[in-house]
C-alpha cells in the first residue's frame, strides 16, 4: 500500500498539465501593465504635440503685425492667447487646464522690464524678447509663448497612478514689420 501511494505521489509530483496556467497567471498581469503603460506614454506623447502647436500657433499669431482676421484694436497678447485657446480646443484639450511655468523660456530685448504672466487658464504670452544665439550682438527680438498643461498617468499599481505631470510648450517667433 505504501509502494502505491509513493509512486501515485511522484507521479502526481512529475505532472505538468497545469503548469501553463500557473505561468499565465504570473506573466500576463505584467504584460498587461507594459501594455497599458505604453497606451498611457503614447497618450502623453500625443498632448505634448497637441500644446506645442498650440504654443507655435500663438506665437505665430502674435507675431502678425497686420491681421485680417483679427478683431479690430486687438493686440499681440491677445491674438496669441486666442490662437493657443483654438487650438488647445481643436485638440480637445481644456483651455483653462494651462499653467504658467516658474521659468520663463527667454530673456527680454534691451531696455525691456520684465512682465507678469497669468498663474492658470492663459498662456504667458512676452515680448519683445530675444532668442539667445551664439553670434555677436545677441539674437533678433520676437515674441514667446509658453505654458505648462497638466497630465496624468492612470497606471493602478505604481507611483505615476493619479499623479500629474506637467508637460511644456514654448515657442519663439522673430516679430514682423509690414
Amino acid at each position: 500500500m505504501c509502494d502505491l501511494r509513493d509512486r501515485f505521489l511522484t507521479l502526481f509530483l512529475r505532472e505538468t498539465h497545469g503548469a501553463e496556467i500557473a505561468e499565465s497567471a504570473a506573466v500576463l498581469p505584467l504584460m498587461f501593465m507594459m501594455l497599458l503603460g505604453i497606451f498611457w506614454f503614447g497618450q502623453a506623447f500625443s498632448m505634448y504635440g497637441a500644446i506645442t502647436r498650440a504654443a507655435q500657433e500663438g506665437a505665430r499669431a502674435g507675431a502678425a503685425q497686420s491681421c485680417t482676421t483679427c478683431a479690430a484694436g486687438a493686440t499681440n497678447t491677445t491674438n496669441a492667447t486666442n490662437a493657443v485657446n483654438a487650438a488647445l480646443s481643436a485638440s480637445n484639450l481644456n483651455p483653462a487646464l494651462m499653467q504658467t511655468p516658474s521659468k520663463p523660456g527667454f530673456t527680454f530685448c534691451p531696455g525691456i522690464s520684465s512682465t507678469l504672466c497669468p498663474p492658470t487658464g492663459a498662456p504667458c504670452v512676452q515680448l519683445p524678447v530675444q532668442k539667445l544665439t551664439t553670434s555677436p550682438g545677441g539674437g533678433d527680438c520676437g515674441i514667446s509663448v509658453y505654458f505648462q498643461y497638466p497630465f496624468k498617468f492612470p497606471l493602478p499599481f505604481t507611483s505615476l497612478s493619479g499623479q500629474p505631470i506637467l508637460l511644456t510648450a514654448s515657442a519663439w517667433v522673430r516679430m514682423e514689420n509690414q
